[in-house]
């Protein structure tokens, strides 16, 4: 079983097919390790090798911006006793770089997705 839902896997290949046209494609999945500070919101899965995933990732403060590996961020996690979840109830309303730029002015995704939103899904950066 993987851990992105398969309808939501299509979606991130489908925005790796669409490459160069649309290089800041919203995020289609949040992935999160409860109890560890560690968040990745990602946007597409490399159509040649789907283990090989393209996003943003919070490891308790450090963030990154660039491809990673999906059995890494399991595995990794899995040892530390946090495992991996992707969270259902996200709903992403910006694009990437809009989601990467709060979190480098907040320290964090989850502070991000906070700053981003004021209660209407307006954006509270300036």
């Amino acid at each position: 079983m993987h851990l992105i839902p398969e309808a939501l896997r299509a979606r991130m290949l489908a925005n790796d097919r669409n490459l160069p046209n649309d290089i800041d494609p919203v995020p289609v999945v949040k992935l999160f390790a409860p109890g560890a500070a560690a968040t990745w919101l990602l946007t597409e899965l490399d159509s040649n090798d789907q283990d090989r995933a393209f996003g943003l990732s919070d490891t308790g403060g450090a963030l990154r911006l660039g491809y990673l590996s999906l059995s890494e961020i399991t595995s990794i996690n899995k040892r530390l006793g946090h495992p991996v979840e992707y969270d259902p109830s996200f709903v992403p309303q910006f694009r990437l770089s809009v989601y990467a730029a709060a979190a480098r002015q907040t320290g964090s995704i989850p502070a991000a997705e906070a700053r981003l939103q004021d209660g209407s899904g307006h954006s509270t950066l300036s």
